[in-house]
């Protein structure tokens, strides 16, 4: 899954991104397209739903209910770059690796939620600017239509409040939710580029122009109980952007040896998450 891609002021970003996830123990693909990731998901408890948010239909897949309490996944940038300065024609992720977190969370009520352009078919795709998958990603009207759904899905699944987890660009978009809502409990976030001008900076590319950027968000913004896992070989988000987040807008920082962007989120899943949100219930 090669994420976040823009073009280098120096060299080709997509091209290092390649280099990098070539050295990096590929975990299982089970996504590519709607059909494979309901039928991964249906086995597993999830049952399939379209939010629609006006400007974009996001894929939902819905397991539980009866909760005061959903955890919600919001998924990452989706499918690789297949050339330096060339995106990819669909942003459906050959491997939702949110959904693999879903999926081994136990919790009561959870919810995965693809992003903007993923999961459509032809005709579909077709009327979705590839610029949600690009520079606007984490555009205001992005982040209005993901607020949207989860005021939908609460009421959907008879949640009062809500848990949210998102990984790498999903992160960011759960951040920048939890700073705009009330009823967010605890924000979660996995390998996420929570600084996204320190990390285009980082990796000297372009700036994502028209995104909004969590590190940007202003002093008198507060964000609730948050815990920021990071791996400590993973050369796209390093541990000390994350970090420098942290220390702006609070929030533990997590660095977990061995894990890379990809690897080893899925396992152990359910304990890791079992003790942040064991000291959430303990409050």
């Amino acid at each position: 899954m090669l994420e976040i891609g823009a073009i280098r002021k120096a060299a080709p970003l997509g091209a290092a991104f390649l280099l990098l996830l070539a050295g990096c123990a590929a975990p299982e693909r089970f996504g590519g397209s709607r059909q494979a990731v309901v039928e991964w998901s249906q086995p597993r408890g999830f049952a399939e739903s379209l939010v629609s948010t006006g400007k974009f239909k996001l894929l939902a897949l819905v397991r539980g209910g009866g909760s005061e309490v959903v955890t919600i996944y919001i998924e990452g940038d989706g499918a690789s770059w297949p050339g330096a300065y060339v995106p990819p024609a669909d942003p459906t992720p050959d491997l939702p690796l949110a959904l693999a977190l879903a999926a081994a969370d136990p919790s009561p009520a959870v919810i995965y939620l693809g992003r903007p352009c993923q999961y459509l078919d032809r005709t579909e795709l077709k009327s979705c600017d590839s610029a949600y998958w690009t520079a606007r990603r984490f555009s205001p009207e992005v982040i209005a239509a993901f607020d949207d759904a989860l005021l939908q899905l609460k009421r959907t699944v008879g949640a009062r409040r809500i848990r949210l987890v998102g990984h790498s660009g999903g992160g960011v978009i759960a951040a920048l939710l939890a700073a705009r809502r009330d009823d967010v409990e605890l924000l979660v976030t996995v390998a996420a580029p929570l600084a996204l001008g320190d990390w285009a900076a980082w990796h000297d590319v372009s700036p994502l122009r028209g995104s909004l950027d969590p590190m940007a968000l202003g002093e008198n913004v507060s964000l609730p109980r948050s815990v920021h896992f990071v791996g400590g070989d993973d050369r796209i988000v390093p541990a000390t952007l994350v970090e420098r987040f942290a220390r702006r807008k609070g929030g533990r920082v997590e660095v977990v040896a061995g894990f890379d962007h990809e690897c080893c989120w899925a396992r152990d899943w359910a304990a890791r998450l079992a003790r942040v949100t064991g000291q959430e219930d303990a409050r």
